[in-house]
């Protein structure tokens, strides 16, 4: 219990990329760029969602929640780890390690159920064009983010307990450049078989479950387009598609790889940089995967941006 007592107020120190001195400076000017884009590109799609009346549909009422986690999502590790990047002091807080622990798990989490019900969008608006409005009723998109929020987040609560109540007896040297739960059961001073079951099984139904939703969907998808005769309708049906399958397999890709492979396989510096691809480099694609060849979204920006032009 002494031990605990001292650990929680000494905290911890991120060791992040500091065995590599000569990386840190090109990461640092590489981040910030890809923050201050991040930034920029998914505060866009959310000001074009909500200005725009002919995006204020399901797709982009979704799309705006997508791009608002991943504002949040990136802004819980990078500007910390920007400044651990250019200063000597890597530290961070027992409280501030459990925090952004908590909120980056909520959000992923979030994100990973948000994915799914996005594929869900994509098959009532292909495969039930008729009801689609009657489907996807603003009051059930509505629960459905919200849903996604508070399962994402009560997820993220059971793994933050899970991942704490390991004693660490003191170590507080976590070779990574955020609070995440491979590096830090790697601490432990005792077994940690049955955490690693307990939270492989919880990360299991979260990533697997969403995945089952999104491939029967497509799979649905798929059918419905081929019944399709003209070509030109086949290449706008799947070009709706496009852009999610490619979000969706960027980001589940390295969570299926951070998240669901046996501990004793996980490697520290491609953990980083797989880290390094989901909180910094997926969120920033995103909005160009989705702008990319959308006339609405390139349309709605020109509108805007005339309308700013002529008020001047």
């Amino acid at each position: 219990r002494g031990t605990f007592k001292k650990f929680s107020f000494t905290g911890f120190i991120l060791l992040g990329f500091s065995d590599r001195p000569q990386l840190e400076l090109v990461l640092f000017v590489v981040l910030l760029i890809f923050y201050l884009f991040t930034l920029l590109g998914n505060t866009t799609i959310i000001a074009l969602s909500h200005l725009d009346p002919h995006l204020q549909t399901p797709m982009y009422f979704f799309l705006s929640n997508l791009s608002f986690l991943d504002l949040c999502y990136t802004t819980s590790t990078v500007p910390q780890l920007l400044v651990h990047l250019r200063g000597a002091d890597k530290s961070i807080s027992f409280g501030g390690c459990v925090a952004q622990m908590f909120v980056s798990l909520g959000l992923g989490s979030t994100e990973c159920i948000l994915l799914g019900v996005m594929a869900f969008d994509r098959y009532a608006a292909i495969c039930r064009p008729l009801h689609y409005t009657v489907v996807m009723h603003p009051r059930l998109c509505a629960l459905m983010a919200s849903a996604s929020w508070v399962i994402g987040f009560a997820n993220s609560l059971l793994d933050t307990v899970l991942t704490f109540l390991v004693p660490l007896c003191g170590r507080n040297k976590i070779d990574h450049f955020f609070c995440e739960v491979p590096p830090l059961l790697k601490l432990a001073c005792v077994d940690t078989t049955a955490n690693e079951s307990e939270l492989f099984f919880v990360s299991v139904i979260i990533l697997l479950i969403p995945v089952a939703l999104i491939t029967v969907s497509y799979g649905r998808i798929v059918r419905a387009v081929l019944r399709i005769k003209s070509s030109a309708g086949q290449r706008k049906a799947f070009g709706t598609c496009g852009s999610h399958i490619t979000v969706v397999s960027l980001f589940y890709g390295t969570a299926i790889y951070a998240y669901l492979q046996p501990s004793n396989n996980y490697s520290q510096d491609h953990g980083k940089f797989v880290s390094l691809f989901y909180t910094i480099v997926t969120p920033m694609v995103n909005p160009v995967i989705y702008t990319l060849r959308n006339k609405d979204v390139t349309g709605a920006m020109k509108k805007v941006l005339c309308r700013g032009h002529d008020s001047r």
